[in-house]
């Protein structure tokens, strides 16, 4: 982790879906002696040149002709990019992203608000539920 201890470690909560693809992946691969997940096939640690190899087997087999030639999941880096976009578009409360990628919110918005695309009719139907429960509702002292 990039500006803290070597030995330093941060719990990531991982939601059930992807909790059972890793299991099931363990299952069926295991992992190193010393736990990894990710290893050499003489359970070794992958060196950079490693991961890029098979990263670009995995995009060409993944992504069509055009996507190939942008920067789509360009670098396996990419892929931390886009879970925690994806968590952003989700929903997922903004302070809770940045603690899941170990971020702050202002390190966090800075990097990763603006991957996020496509969700424009999204965010109008939530803007209008909203103001139609205010025009609907009596007012109240409680009320904004």
């Amino acid at each position: 982790m990039k500006h803290r201890p070597e030995k330093a470690t941060r719990p990531v909560p991982i939601p059930p879906e992807p909790v059972k693809l890793l299991r099931e992946h363990t299952e069926l691969y295991g992992t190193a002696p010393d736990g990894r997940l990710f290893r050499t096939f003489r359970n070794g640690m992958v060196q950079e040149s490693g991961y890029g190899v098979v990263w670009a087997a995995a995009r060409a087999a993944v992504l069509s002709g055009e996507e190939q030639a942008t920067p789509l999941a360009k670098r396996p880096y990419d892929a931390r990019h886009a879970g925690i976009s994806l968590w952003l578009a989700s929903g997922v409360p903004v302070a809770e992203c940045a603690r899941r990628a170990g971020h702050s919110i202002a390190v966090l918005l800075r990097v990763y608000a603006k991957c996020i695309h496509g969700d424009e009719d999204h965010a109008n139907r939530l803007i209008t539920e909203r103001l139609q429960r205010r025009t609907t509702s009596t007012p109240t002292t409680e009320d904004p």
